[in-house]
């Protein structure tokens, strides 16, 4: 039995998951949250073998929490299930340790066919999102969002910027001094071209990002 953890911050997200693998056999799930912090939370109770894991929800989100996720248990699979399909964010959830990447409009058979996957070891990724990796990186190309510069601790400090939190909690929930949290602050109005918060959180949701 394959043992599923639900992350996302909808209730009826989860709940339409919850009604795909429980109708699927050999799959079992076994909790859900609804943050990133109480998914480290819940994987060490629920010790599960996948873990759908959302990347935009309050808090730390899905970045942070896959990376710290596959440092801490390398032998659980993190498969991100988002609404996006666009750069950034599928190489650097891929990047942060997941080993699969779907959209939330995907088949519900590719779902369950995902989670089989990377419990055997295999690498799942939708099949749009693979070809524009792909293709990318064989070409060598530059990545086409101004966010492909970003690092995924400069990304995760952007998101949480962008959800109206102060430096001291980012440094707590990031496990950071306020100051080098500062310093990603600045790297980030440098590289985005914006002069303070204000500015940020307005450039990153016009592209989606928040």
């Amino acid at each position: 039995m394959i043992r599923v953890l639900l992350v996302d911050d909808h209730r009826l997200v989860r709940a339409s998951l919850r009604s795909v693998l429980d109708a699927a056999d050999g799959l079992e799930v076994v909790g859900e949250s609804a943050s990133g912090e109480d998914a480290l939370a819940r994987a060490r109770v629920d010790q599960p073998d996948v873990i759908l894991m959302d990347v935009n929800m309050p808090g730390i989100g899905g970045l942070e929490a896959t990376r710290k996720l596959c440092a801490a248990a390398p032998e659980t699979r993190v498969i991100a299930l988002t609404a996006h399909r666009d750069d950034p964010y599928p190489a650097q959830m891929l990047d942060a340790g997941a080993s699969g990447y779907l959209t939330k409009d995907c088949e519900p058979d590719e779902l369950v066919d995902a989670i089989r996957r990377v419990v055997a070891g295999e690498t799942w990724i939708e099949g749009a999102v693979a070809r524009r990796i792909a293709g990318e990186r064989l070409a060598g190309k530059p990545g086409e969002t101004p966010f492909d510069a970003l690092s995924a601790r400069e990304m995760q400090v952007l998101q949480m910027v962008t959800q109206g939190h102060a430096t001291k909690d980012i440094a707590e929930a990031l496990q950071l001094s306020p100051k080098t949290v500062a310093t990603y602050r600045y790297r980030l109005y440098e590289k985005l071209g914006v002069a303070n918060d204000v500015e940020l959180t307005r450039f990153a949701l016009r592209h989606g990002i928040g």
